[in-house]
């Protein structure tokens, strides 16, 4: 009888374990291995992330957040939101202008000391690739950090907020390279 009991209590805090587990990594937290080189410097090929997945309506993510998204039905991309809806964007001589302000993208110095003046980002206006002036409601305007070598808005458009998954927040292997994603 006193081996039932025990045996049960195990059964009962591994199924308790498991459940947990599934919904903290269904509504909280996922593991995300970075797949490619679109983000570099600030994130490497096969690095292992932690992705936050609440605070993912429009309200939570702030520009130069770093989000992962559905790009496709099988496939997700790890991208920085550099507009926001309502926002103009324009590039010229390698500075960003968001609403003609421009920002300071400390994320690429290393790439933009290699380039020797070349442009690591190319000239463009937002009406220029999307045919519309504004990011529209809802839809976030998305870049990879290695501008030569990203697959994102620029290509594919605006991206709308409900295929967000969650937002980048820590690098966690290898484990020299942990640190918190910015």
């Amino acid at each position: 009888m006193e081996n039932r009991k025990e045996v049960f209590s195990w059964i009962k805090a591994i199924v308790i374990a498991v459940i947990l587990a599934f919904l903290i990594r269904t509504y909280i937290f996922a593991p995300i291995v970075v797949d490619g080189e679109s983000m570099m410097p600030t994130l490497q090929d096969h690095e292992r992330i932690v992705l936050t997945k609440f605070g993912t309506n429009i309200d939570s993510i702030d520009r130069f957040d770093i989000v992962v998204f559905h790009a496709t039905a099988d496939k997700d991309y790890i991208k920085r939101v550099i507009g926001l809806p309502g926002d103009h964007i324009e590039y010229k001589d390698d500075t960003l202008y968001i609403n003609g302000k421009a920002y300071e993208e400390p994320y690429l110095d290393k790439y933009k000391n290699q380039m020797a003046g070349v442009p690591l980002t190319e000239s463009f206006k937002l009406e220029d690739i999307t045919g519309s002036m504004t990011v529209p409601e809802d839809q976030l305007f998305l870049m990879g950090d290695n501008r030569q070598n990203s697959l994102d808005s620029r290509e594919i458009g605006t991206i709308s907020v409900d295929e967000i998954v969650g937002k980048a927040n820590l690098v966690y292997w290898p484990i020299n390279e942990i640190k918190i994603v910015k």
